[in-house]
């Protein structure tokens, strides 16, 4: 009996890991002792999609192709798709995918009945900045921890910076753009603003200034556009086409791939703001959105405690709203452990080890798989393109047997759609006139600068007031009358000290009782 139909083999075993009886993704064809079988299907049960994953893999192993393939029977599946296009070879999904002779070998192996289809989709872009529906968000809704991250800030910064966000909040000062953050911290380290913080902490001007800079340096590099109104509602990625299908969104990052720092914690800022407006719903039959998060080492490298807390957290508990997570890196060492535990579904495409940290590297990778009968150490290193070590868990929450399976190719177009195509989606889409035009309104910015404007004017009219004064006092006296001059000569002055003294001397002998001598 071949390995194909033997149960009882090592093949058979790890196949029948993966007979679910609920709807499934279909991944691949198993791959055994060099073969693909294709009657060996690998599959991820659709409920267990909000339990998140990792795709991981050196470049050009094929990971933006899986990332394709999943979101494609997500989609055929009613469930939303978040993906995010780093070098701009995704929009494709949104059309059908030309045969070829790879694609027809690769189908044939894998026994996949493959037809060009294209997905509905959406296009975004961070503020407007390349092609898409502009996505923006407030300072305020960001938040402190993110945009400390972002600034690149250390532990007690970002403190500082918390401190005053609790202020701005504190005084409605509303934190729309950058612009509106700069005015406050200037504020509260001027004489008028100093006290204000006095009573909880203070804020130096030395982290002040460090603040400043990092702004300063924030917005040179294009940043300040990702701010502001209107902001984007992060439910819009929960819709689905009038067919049915889910709808995939795809953020457009080519135009700001050089700002890694800024795009991964942008991108994180999404999945935060779906995790504090969703409900709670427990288990779903499937996702209400998979959102996948790519280049995600770029998110963790030099992040807080306070950061990686906050992600762990959020990872944890999004499951709870229907929301799955797939992480998208090269190593799974590029993740935390803390949020490595939390990722049930893997699939690990080749890696190198060119390397003595790629050799640490391959070997740290095996230790996070179940045990298998392969020889991962020495699999990992051998896998093609489009070929992938996959363990995910069963309908019950267990996880399935370790698989090298060979992946089926994407029905939609594997590369981009043409730029003219890609304007015309973004300006037909509904949200274009919603999110197009930046909007703005007064906020901390305009409120501090109202202030300063008043008690600058106030300063300058009591200036006014004392130079009037002064010039008063400083006025030459007009030249005096005839009887102003006979008045104060100097012989009448003598005079009436004369006719003074004499009418003292009445009044004072009036006063004490002493009578005139009679002559």
């Amino acid at each position: 009996m071949s390995q194909s139909t033997d149960p009882a083999s090592p093949a058979g075993q790890i196949a029948a890991g993966y007979a679910f009886t609920g709807p499934a993704l279909d991944l691949g064809a198993l791959l055994w002792d060099g073969s693909c079988l294709p009657d060996r299907q690998i599959r991820i049960p659709l409920s267990m999609l909000n339990r998140h994953g990792l795709v991981a893999g050196a470049t050009g192993t094929g990971k933006t192709k899986t990332l394709q393939l999943i979101a494609e029977q997500l989609s055929a599946n009613g469930v939303p798709v978040f993906l995010a296009d780093i070098k701009g070879d995704v929009s494709g999904i949104s059309a059908p995918g030309a045969t070829n002779a790879k694609i027809e070998e690769r189908a044939k192996d894998v026994a996949q009945e493959w037809e060009g289809t294209g997905f509905p989709s959406e296009f975004y872009s961070l503020g407007g900045i390349g092609p898409g529906i502009p996505l923006r968000s407030t300072v305020t809704s960001f938040g402190p921890v993110l945009m400390s991250k972002v600034l690149q800030l250390n532990q007690t910064q970002e403190q500082s910076l918390g401190l005053i966000f609790h202020y701005a909040d504190t005084k409605g000062l509303e934190l729309i753009d950058l612009k509106d953050l700069r005015a406050v911290v200037a504020f509260l380290v001027s004489d008028k603003g100093k006290p204000e913080l006095k009573g909880i902490g203070g804020l130096s001007t030395v982290t002040a200034g460090v603040i400043l800079r990092a702004l300063t340096a924030f917005e040179q590099q294009g940043a300040a556009e990702f701010f502001g109104e209107p902001e984007f509602d992060t439910s819009e990625f929960l819709r689905t086409a009038s067919d049915g299908r889910g709808l995939v969104s795809v953020l457009e990052l080519p135009a700001v791939q050089d700002k890694p720092q800024l795009f991964s914690t942008f991108l994180m800022w999404l999945l935060a703001d779906l995790y504090t407006d969703l409900p709670e719903v427990g288990d779903l039959e499937k996702p209400k959105l998979v959102f996948f998060f790519d280049e995600a080492h770029l998110l963790f490298n030099g992040a807080s405690k306070a950061f990686l807390e906050a992600i762990t957290q959020t990872v944890r508990l999004i499951r709870s709203k229907g929301i799955g997570v797939f992480f998208v890196t090269q190593t799974p060492k590029d993740v935390p452990a803390d949020v490595l535990a939390q990722l049930g579904n893997r699939v690990q495409h080749a890696l190198r080890a060119f390397t003595p940290d790629d050799a640490k590297a391959l070997k740290a990778t095996v230790k996070t798989f179940p045990n298998s009968p392969y020889d991962l150490e020495e699999l990992l290193t051998q896998l093609g393109t489009g070929e992938a070590v996959i363990t995910v868990l069963s309908e019950n929450g267990a996880p399935t047997p370790v698989a090298a399976t060979r992946l089926r190719a994407p029905q939609s177009l594997m590369g981009p759609i043409d730029a003219a195509a890609l304007d015309q989606a973004v300006k037909s889409s509904l949200l274009y006139s919603r999110y197009a035009e930046p909007i703005d309104r007064e906020s901390a910015y305009e409120k501090i600068s109202a202030e300063q404007a008043a008690a600058e004017a106030e300063a300058e009219a009591a200036a006014a007031a004392a130079e009037a004064e002064k010039q008063a006092k400083a006025a030459p006296k007009p030249d005096p009358s005839l009887a102003e001059q006979v008045v104060g000569s100097g012989l009448f002055r003598s005079l009436a000290r004369s006719i003074g003294t004499q009418v003292g001397r009445e009044i004072s002998r009036s006063i004490f009782g002493t009578a005139r001598r009679r002559r």
